[in-house]
């Protein structure tokens, strides 16, 4: 599926120019130590922190993980939605390309008490994923640009690449009566995130949403339950 965006060539240059204005922050962006839905963390340079929209994702996991699913964080970052999970599950993996994502999400689940829930994998979406599981955890990228540096992954993905290919290869890791969370917003391309559900054929259920006003215009973010 070739990417095309659903947009307007004024819409995407507004994105494109956010999008640079966050680049430049995180270029100057040192090393924190923050409070996230009540967990502490530790956030290198080299990662991106969770950003404040995601909560909607977090507080989305904390009341849909049962004891006994088994969950995959997919693009795990700091570790923080894995972490959120492991606080009901027994049996998380987490994976992330970049390789400090996966140093900080150990070390933040030690913070946190719960590496002995989690397994921290470095692999390119599902290339080291080999089991199935009950819950997958995705919070992609919103923006198709080209990334700059491993870290610029985490809001970055190159005509949605791995988005795209996300949804051509999660059945083969979710469970047949599996289910996914997503997170996504208007601020990304939403028509094509919609179009990649529809494309896969999974049922969509939205279970959270909030909107912002940002230059006197209304942004939605949204946090999907996907099912077979």
């Amino acid at each position: 599926m070739t990417y095309i965006p659903h947009m307007s060539d004024d819409e995407v240059n507004l994105r494109k120019q956010w999008h640079d204005a966050l680049y430049k922050k995180m270029e100057d962006r040192k090393a924190v130590r923050m409070q996230y839905l009540g967990r502490r963390l530790f956030v290198p340079r080299e990662v991106t922190p969770p950003a404040w929209m995601s909560k909607l994702l977090g507080k989305t996991i904390l009341e849909e993980v049962g004891e006994n699913d088994s969950v995959l964080d997919m693009g795990t970052g700091s570790g923080i939605n894995a972490i959120l999970a492991a606080s009901k599950s027994y049996s998380v993996v987490a994976v992330d390309i970049n390789p400090f994502c996966v140093g900080a999400g150990t070390k933040n689940a030690e913070l946190n008490g719960v590496s002995a829930r989690i397994q921290f994998r470095e692999s390119d979406l599902f290339q080291n994923v080999t089991e199935k599981f009950d819950l997958i955890i995705f919070d992609p990228p919103f923006r198709w640009f080209a990334a700059r540096d491993l870290r610029e992954l985490a809001v970055a993905d190159e005509n949605f690449r791995s988005m795209t290919l996300f949804f051509d290869q999660v059945r083969n890791y979710l469970k047949p009566d599996g289910r996914i969370l997503m997170e996504y917003g208007d601020s990304g391309d939403l028509n094509y995130f919609l179009s990649l559900i529809e494309r896969a054929k999974f049922k969509k259920a939205l279970v959270k949403k909030r909107y912002i006003v940002r230059n006197g215009r209304k942004w939605g973010y949204y946090v999907w339950k996907l099912t077979n």
